[in-house]
């Protein structure tokens, strides 16, 4: 990676897409900061306390956690050392207020997104990959037995931990996090969708396609 450019990316997209896998392929790829809103609020509901409390209300009903809250977290993340060489980011912003709020963090940063990658997939399928999701206890690698297997179903391939089917998986939170989405979420592609920045990722064939599709953008790009 080049001193000069910079690889600030924005992954959005709805439940299921695979937002958080390619967010922290590419960043493994391009030595960046991964910044997953989900794991680092599941992480702070591992801890406890108060706000653990607040959270984790939110999360088994599929819901949204509000702004005050995710906006500390993500807010304090980007100003760390580790994102200062680039980063990506999935998982935020969730609403159109958060999207707003999110520019102006980065404006006051004097930053801008390199990339805007919205990953999507026939809604129809993507049930059947959420509930058929796992992820490692450990490093929040993400697999699927569907189309992204670990080589043994029950250990992760990176570090060799157990690995777990998320909670906030079962078909029915799945179900509402996609009414969610709709409703909330949906909104902020078109707040984004206008800027030269702005891809669009077809992810409902095998996980390498889509990948190929994002590094020859940013290949092209520089």
């Amino acid at each position: 990676m080049s001193a000069e450019r910079t690889y600030r990316m924005l992954f959005l997209g709805s439940p299921g897409t695979g937002k958080g896998t390619y967010s922290m392929r590419l960043a493994e790829g391009f030595g960046l900061k991964h910044i997953a809103t989900g794991d680092i609020l599941r992480e702070t509901v591992k801890k406890g306390g108060e706000t653990a409390d607040q959270i984790r209300k939110f999360i088994d009903k599929g819901e949204l956690v509000p702004d005050e809250i995710i906006v500390q977290i993500i807010k304090g993340t980007l100003l760390s050392d580790e994102a200062k060489r680039g980063f990506t980011l999935d998982g935020f912003p969730r609403n159109i207020n958060q999207a707003r709020i999110l520019d102006d963090m980065m404006r006051s940063i004097g930053w801008e997104f390199d990339y805007i990658f919205n990953v999507w997939a026939e809604k129809k399928n993507i049930v059947d990959r959420i509930v058929n999701r796992l992820q490692c206890a450990n490093c929040n690698t993400v697999y699927n037995l569907v189309d992204n297997p670990p080589k043994n179903d029950t250990i992760c391939d990176v570090c060799g931990n157990h690995m777990r089917h998320r909670p906030d998986d079962d078909r029915k939170t799945v179900l509402r996090r996609f009414e969610v989405y709709e409703m909330d979420t949906a909104p902020v592609v078109e707040h984004y969708r206008d800027r030269s920045t702005f891809y669009e990722i077809y992810t409902g064939g095998p996980v390498g396609l889509a990948e190929k599709d994002m590094l020859k953008i940013i290949r092209e790009d520089g």
